[in-house]
């Protein structure tokens, strides 16, 4: 273990606890985004799954945000130096539903901090769970696996992409663009200019285009299991970035459900034919 990992590896048990009000309009403005006609829910309704991620939204003052757009590093996470940050992954379990106008409290924790050596170099993963409590008691559970990178070597090729399965039971197709990646940011709050800023994500983090959302990317796969099983609960939904995808052509969905009937399998495909995210949903 080298220094730096003793060191960061102090931030683990970290908390912070966040109460909020589950207001209708960002469910509504979501569905709008999925490219959903629906009117905004009034209370008492379910929360679609994962639109807890509209909420406890961060509220970092102007001056105390990084180079990148979010939070400077040394607070709740660790300040890790590798410049690149990317939401890597996460393991989602809902106990019971969430209702619309209720208040709810999240309680995060430092999980875990890894340091890994990958073949584009160095990586620290770092896992935040988050619980999410209403008047029911635990209502979610999240572990939200964050990845830091070291930059590319000047000519680094990018490495082999994955080639999706050919069995897909369902099928949809969504035009990335720069709209849809602003909107999401609106949503969630996102001031990470790797999402909004052409000129930074190229020419700072060296990235050939704006990068969509991980969890714009996994919320559009469980959008695609919610429109072909709609009568069916989710007791967890797992998901895994593949690669990064950009905001220029189209994202590919695709799935299909186990033989036993309780898990759908998901992926998502980029331009060039990889994948780059895959799911996987148990069913109740």
């Amino acid at each position: 273990m080298t220094q730096d990992e003793i060191f960061w590896r102090q931030w683990i048990g970290k908390t912070d606890v966040v109460t909020d009000t589950l207001t209708a309009w960002p469910v509504g403005a979501l569905a709008a985004t999925l490219d959903r006609d629906e009117p905004v829910p009034p209370a008492g309704s379910a929360l679609p799954p994962l639109a807890h991620w509209l909420y406890f939204l961060p509220r970092t003052v102007q001056s105390d945000l990084g180079p990148d757009g979010h939070a400077k590093r040394g607070g709740f996470l660790p300040p890790i130096p590798l410049p690149r940050r990317l939401w890597a992954g996460g393991r989602v379990r809902f106990f019971h539903p969430l209702w619309v106008g209720e208040p709810v409290q999240r309680t995060s924790v430092i999980a875990d901090i890894q340091l890994k050596l990958g073949r584009s170099g160095e990586l620290v993963f770092v896992t935040v769970r988050h619980e999410i409590r209403n008047a029911a008691g635990l209502a979610v559970t999240e572990d939200h696996d964050i990845v830091y990178r070291a930059m590319p070597e000047p000519g680094a090729q990018p490495q082999p992409g994955c080639v999706p399965p050919t069995n897909a039971q369902w099928h949809r197709q969504v035009a990335l663009d720069e709209v849809l990646l602003f909107r999401f940011s609106a949503l969630t709050f996102n001031s990470h200019r790797i999402h909004y800023d052409q000129y930074y994500v190229t020419q700072v983090e060296a990235y050939p285009g704006l990068v969509v959302h991980a969890p714009l990317c996994a919320t559009l796969l469980l959008d695609l299991l919610r429109r072909h099983l709609p009568d069916r609960a989710i007791e967890r939904f797992d998901f895994r970035a593949l690669r990064p995808v950009y905001a220029a052509g189209a994202l590919r969905l695709a799935g299909n459900t186990e033989p036993e009937g309780r898990t759908a399998r998901l992926w998502a495909v980029d331009a060039d034919g990889f994948m780059v995210m895959e799911a996987q949903a148990h069913l109740a």
